[in-house]
């Protein structure tokens, strides 16, 4: 099952009408017509309103909020209202509470506030989902079903515990695949019963928070069980769903790099990806567009939701930038030209009271429509009207794929050494930034993925490989394509023990070296890197590498390893494997990346212009669109490299005229 079959792309976002009296919703859907607003997410957080006590439903609300959106002719995804527990809940079953990190059971309050584990919860939250299928499976305004809300969190409950030690049972069978696994010899921690496991919290093997931990392999396989066991919650909802409606689709609201869930795992069960954006508005635009891959690459490049961006500003940060003028329009496009195929925000009408009081809003607490965003939130809906369907289902017809792995993530931000000032999300976005200032559509997927289709393979800090990765790659590189990997990839194995072999373990033949020694600076510390005709600057961890087979690209200019390799380039059967032994800023990533690009003729027409994004999709009846984005506040003079139609204008565009982009603006090229 996919997403949503819709005349256009969806456009609206989550509305909150119990929180006004009747006579605002008359006000709130005229507003909505002005601004074009087809697709409300509602219910999300309805279940105190929904179930007020134990044996009492009560869905007047909701009637009338699905009655009135059909009457407008809108549609909606409708929220099962189970991310945060109503307070009788709470109050009946104290177990619910989750008991934090700390060993602390908490008392009610907040949200992300239920234990996975909870017998209660389960029961209530899948029997609540049920009578919602059930009421409104066949309504006329229900467009998909939104389960639970931005799943999160972890707990460290006694039923959290009884249910970890179930699911090590499942995943390595016997005690003594276990006490190998997490290699228990060290400091005498070989397990003799089941029983004896506890998670892993700064009760037991941790100190100073959840990343210092003494046993990396308990650690991983707790990331890895609250994974599964969020994922449960969802799975056990969809199919309370099914029974009563089998093919309206399903899903849940995503956070793109979130690092407590391991979202390939979420992946299949899935009908389609959604997502909420909200890049810290002083990133680089490609931070949002990692976004935007990763969550496109967990389904097969299928399309995606985008359910929540922020209209203006956000409420939940220190500090809380507005979006500039433009920038909406632009973000939403740039979500587009990725791969979304609705575009939603948080949150209609501004909550009066709560933590998200001033989190933006389309229509702020004076019910205005002539307030700047509400202007440009109409002027983007008016927009998406007249596109209408012409991107709908259209894919990405990249040759460079990225690979991302959760698993490396959690591994390599959990060791002890060589440097905790290693963010895998950092190295892996500078990889990914290059590649798209060059040019090149890149596919961010998983470590499983078939690598056929690709010429260019980007696999930075990838701290775990796992399978039959090695293979895959070398297989790659033998027909003629080029891989690319990092410092401290290929450390470990699935358990995250250290392969007992050269560095950089299974992937040293494919890339031809041995690496001996490491040695970690601090971030004020930056090391010469020459590059041959370019020279650069290096950080964080210095690996000492001895060719074996590879040829030296880069090599360090200082201290005792200055004059060896830095940078290596090793060819493999048609192919090359490059391997780059250090953290270079990114002038150096950027040069190294567009060499690896070249050869493959993968570098873009637009390459020269750092401020202009470029994107492909490809419809299903084969019609080519070209994004262009200028993430410049000044215009941006291009030359067209193909014949197209800008459908956001209509004008006609020939090879070789001039192409000039507003700043922060857009074109939508069908071409030729």
């Amino acid at each position: 099952m996919t997403a949503p079959r819709t005349p256009k792309i969806p456009y609206g976002g989550d509305y909150n009408p119990e929180q006004w009296p009747r006579q605002v919703w008359d006000e709130d859907h005229r507003l909505f017509t002005r601004a074009g607003i087809d697709t409300l997410t509602v219910g999300v957080f309805s279940w105190s309103l929904t179930q007020p006590a134990p044996d009492t439903y009560d869905f007047t609300v909701l009637d009338r909020v699905l009655d009135r959106a059909r009457a407008e002719g809108r549609r909606v995804c409708l929220a099962t209202g189970t991310a945060a527990l109503p307070p009788w809940l709470a109050k009946r079953h104290p177990e619910v509470n989750r008991t934090d990190f700390e060993g602390r059971r908490h008392r009610y309050g907040q949200r992300h506030n239920f234990c996975p584990s909870s017998p209660a919860y389960r029961r209530l939250a899948t029997a609540m989902a049920g009578r919602l299928a059930e009421r409104y499976a066949e309504h006329p305004a229900l467009l998909a079903w939104h389960v639970n809300n931005e799943y999160g969190g972890a707990c460290y409950c006694e039923l959290c515990a009884e249910a970890f030690r179930g699911w090590l049972r499942e995943r390595h069978g016997t005690l003594d695949a276990l006490n190998d696994a997490w290699w228990t010899t060290f400091w005498s921690h070989r397990y003799t019963d089941w029983d004896e496991i506890e998670p892993p919290s700064a009760l037991t093997e941790h100190w100073r928070g959840p990343d210092h931990t003494a046993f990396q392999g308990i650690t991983l396989d707790y990331r890895r069980f609250m994974t599964d066991a969020l994922l449960g919650c969802f799975t056990a909802e969809k199919q309370t769903i099914r029974v009563h409606d089998p093919d309206t689709p399903v899903t849940t609201n995503l956070m793109g790099l979130y690092r407590p869930l391991d979202y390939h795992r979420w992946a299949p069960h899935l009908d389609f990806v959604s997502w909420d954006s909200y890049p810290p508005l002083d990133a680089p635009p490609t931070r949002a567009a990692l976004g935007h891959d990763l969550m496109r690459g967990l389904k097969d490049g299928a399309p995606f939701w985008l359910t929540e961006q922020t209209p203006s500003t956000t409420a939940c940060r220190d500090v809380n930038p507005l979006r500039r003028p433009g920038e909406l329009r632009l973000a939403t496009w740039q979500a587009i030209a990725h791969g979304a195929d609705a575009a939603l925000y948080f949150q209609m009408r501004a909550s009066r009271g709560a933590c998200e009081k001033y989190h933006g809003a389309v229509i702020g607490h004076a019910g205005r429509d002539d307030t700047r965003v509400f202007r440009e939130v109409a002027a983007v809906g008016a927009e998406l009207s007249a596109f209408g369907p012409v991107s709908l289902g259209a894919r990405t017809p990249a040759r460079t794929a990225l690979l991302f792995d959760w698993d490396s993530w959690w591994a390599l931000e959990i060791s002890d050494g060589p440097s905790r000032l290693v963010r895998y999300p950092d190295v892996v976005h500078a990889y990914y930034r290059a590649a798209r200032a060059a040019g090149a559509d890149v596919d961010v997927l998983p470590v499983t993925t078939d690598l056929t289709p690709y010429d260019v393979v980007l696999a930075p800090v990838l701290h775990l490989v796992k399978d039959d990765l090695a293979d895959r790659l070398e297989a790659l590189a033998g027909r003629g394509g080029t891989v690319l990997a990092t410092f401290l990839t290929a450390r470990s194995d699935v358990h995250d023990r250290a392969f007992l072999t050269d560095v950089p373990g299974p992937l040293a033949p494919l890339l031809g070296i041995r690496v001996d020694e490491w040695d970690a600076r601090p971030q004020d510390v930056a090391q010469p890197v020459d590059l041959g005709e370019f020279r650069t600057t290096a950080r964080l961890v210095f690996e000492l590498v001895q060719p074996r087979g590879a040829d030296t690209v880069g090599t360090y200019g200082a201290d005792f390893y200055a004059g060896t390799p830095a940078v290596t380039r090793h060819t493999v059967g048609a192919g090359e494997a490059w391997y780059v032994a250090t953290a270079l800023d990114q002038p150096g990533v950027d040069h190294v990346v567009r060499r690896v690009l070249a050869r493959h003729d993968l570098t873009g027409p637009y390459a020269g212009h750092p401020a202009v994004e470029t994107a492909t999709r490809v419809t299903p009846d084969g019609t080519r669109l070209l994004f262009l984005l200028n993430h410049a506040p000044e215009p941006a003079a291009l030359t067209a490299h193909a014949d197209g139609t800008d459908l956001l204008t209509g004008k006609r565009v020939d090879r070789g005229e001039p192409l000039v982009l507003d700043p922060l603006g857009v074109a939508v090229l069908r071409l030729q």
